[in-house]
């Protein structure tokens, strides 16, 4: 889920847009000046785009200060000359200017021509953005993404499980979840979240019922997000994450699971934990579609950092070697055997 700000391109940079594909532009700096896009600086073509490079891009980057640099490659597509979209938003950069450069980048790209951009990419430090900073990017995307550790773990269980043979005539076994009701207000909220009313959604499950209750709704910070947790009972949680990641601000369902261990009954446990694939599809039949599920046992792991994380993993290049650990110091020299003839 996105969002764009209210911030459109000047009269002057759209008149460069109409003008800047004939071939003869290598690099735009735009940046967003006054509530508009505004066009800071262009250069023309020298050499070949890579070797134009760092030449044009080192001078138009400032440390501190956010913008977007479009740089045409030498590469022609059926619509013309195909262009690179850099969005520059240091760390060191306003948090309202981080959200502002991330809302506004989808109304960049459509009022250039989305078309005409092949390539994008987001940096936060001035090494990302030289040509060997593009290089790495460029690497660490055709690679594929990194397993998670609970995706490991499946796998793994996936090699060691035992095959069975199946036939028509086989019967297999397997294990429903539980469906409780939902009351009207949690069908409400739902509805209401829907429509950008709520951030945030608390339920939990009354055992003497056996039905699913609203606890709370409202608009809740991510920073704020572990105190709403309980340490004494088991919750189910919708929140909408909202982020900035690769420069792109986004909106994003995360249905969180908490249950803090072996404080609830065992019958608690196991009820929230039936009930979880049942309540996971009413959430869907209401209109929201979940970006991630999560369970953990502390409120006090849900970071912004931790969802970042679960939500965008990051990709690794190269997973380090296993490394043999050192036998116990001064065991002495090795034992000789002889070997044994036969009588």
């Amino acid at each position: 889920m996105s969002h764009q700000t209210g911030i459109k391109s000047n009269p002057e940079l759209i008149k460069f847009f109409s003008k800047c594909k004939d071939g003869k532009v290598r690099v735009a700096k735009i940046s967003i000046e006054n509530e508009e896009l505004t066009l800071v600086d262009h250069k023309q073509v020298q050499k070949t785009w890579s070797s134009d490079y760092d030449t044009f891009m080192k001078p138009l980057i400032k440390p501190d200060t956010p913008c977007y640099i479009l740089y045409r490659l030498d590469e022609k597509t059926p619509l013309g000359y195909a262009w690179l979209l850099l969005s520059w938003v240091p760390d060191t950069a306003a948090i309202r200017d981080k959200m502002l450069y991330a809302s506004t980048k989808a109304t960049l790209k459509t009022e250039f021509g989305s078309a005409h951009i092949k390539e994008e990419f987001h940096a936060t430090q001035l090494d990302e953005t030289t040509f060997d900073g593009y290089q790495k990017h460029k690497k660490a995307f055709a690679a594929p993404a990194p397993l998670t550790s609970r995706e490991e773990e499946l796998e793994e269980m996936r090699k060691h499980e035992v095959k069975t043979d199946i036939s028509v005539d086989s019967k297999q076994q397997t294990l429903g979840g539980v469906l409780f009701p939902i009351t009207e207000a949690a069908s409400k909220a739902m509805r209401d979240m829907v429509r950008g009313s709520y951030s945030y959604l608390q339920f939990r499950i009354d055992l003497a019922e056996e039905k699913i209750h609203l606890v709370k709704a409202g608009n809740v910070e991510v920073s704020k997000l572990a105190k709403e947790v309980p340490e004494d009972s088991g919750r189910y949680h919708l929140f909408l994450f909202k982020h900035t990641h690769e420069g792109d601000y986004q909106e994003a369902f995360v249905f969180i699971y908490t249950m803090p261990g072996y404080s609830c009954s065992v019958k608690e446990r196991m009820m929230y934990s039936s009930c979880k694939g049942p309540f996971l599809e009413t959430i869907q039949e209401h209109g929201i579609t979940l970006t991630k599920k999560i369970e953990v046992d502390s409120g006090s792991e849900l970071t912004e950092e931790f969802l970042q994380e679960e939500i965008h993993p990051k990709k690794i290049l190269h997973r380090p070697a296993f490394a043999k650990p050192k036998g116990p110091a001064n065991r002495g020299p090795k034992r000789l055997t002889k070997p044994t003839t036969p009588e």
